[in-house]
């Protein structure tokens, strides 16, 4: 089973309600996403809160995070209050689709680790289905969404499967983004890539294209990997 809590160098994860715990796509998003500049952020689908923690930590930004279930919202809110960020960090219990029609505050950063498992069987449980799934958050509702709410300079990060790259980057294409950055995440050295982060801009630009590897072997997790995440893990030196 897994922990009720995940311990960061500068902040605790409380995730007893949430039907989704931290893992490492999160963790790849807020270390990965660029802030700089940012100074008002939204967290799509934000769970336990980590992510937008983990950009309260690297940045100066004021940060709302949307999420729209319960359980996961007490989680979000319990981390919120006890970090050294909370009064940069608005919570809101709330469908994204209902919170970009009522809100007129621009963002200069939407990041959303997404619903993406579109093909795959639905959970028994309706909070891990709609964590997983695209049941209640498309990626045409997220793309226009976060069109929608971000500045006229502004950006969007995602985390994606790799099998969903194509269709997820037409989809931004054809709602008027650019893709500024896409970085190949490779599990281990010698398998195939799972996930690839991608940051899109409203602002024409010319990509930036890399890869990471996770794993060197079994024991060893590469110098890239360390590089990106040692001011959150608590076992990279």
């Amino acid at each position: 089973m897994s922990n009720s809590w995940f311990q960061f160098k500068q902040f605790l994860i409380t995730q007893e309600n949430s039907a989704l715990k931290v893992g490492t796509d999160g963790v790849l998003l807020g270390a990965w996403c660029g802030v700089t500049g940012a100074k008002r952020i939204l967290d799509v689908g934000t769970g336990t809160g980590v992510i937008a923690l983990m950009l309260a930590q690297r940045s100066e930004a004021h940060i709302a995070a949307v999420e729209i279930d319960k359980n996961a919202c007490r989680d979000a809110l319990h981390n919120f209050q006890n970090s050294p960020w909370g009064e940069r960090l608005a919570l809101y219990s709330s469908d994204f689709n209902d919170f970009q029609k009522s809100h007129a505050i621009s963002f200069d950063l939407v990041v959303c680790n997404p619903p993406f498992f579109k093909k795959s069987m639905k959970s028994s449980d309706p909070a891990s289905s709609i964590a997983r799934h695209d049941v209640s958050l498309s990626f045409e509702q997220l793309i226009t969404g976060a069109k929608k709410l971000l500045t006229s300079q502004g950006r969007l990060a995602v985390i994606l499967p790799i099998e969903v790259l194509d269709d997820f980057r037409e989809t931004a294409r054809l709602a008027g983004f650019y893709l500024s950055r896409k970085t190949t995440v490779i599990p281990k050295v010698g398998k195939p890539p799972k996930r690839v982060l991608l940051e899109f801009s409203v602002l024409a630009t010319y990509p930036e294209s890399d890869e990471l590897v996770i794993l060197i072997d079994q024991q060893r997790f590469s110098e890239n990997f360390i590089e990106l995440t040692r001011e959150f893990y608590l076992n990279m030196p």
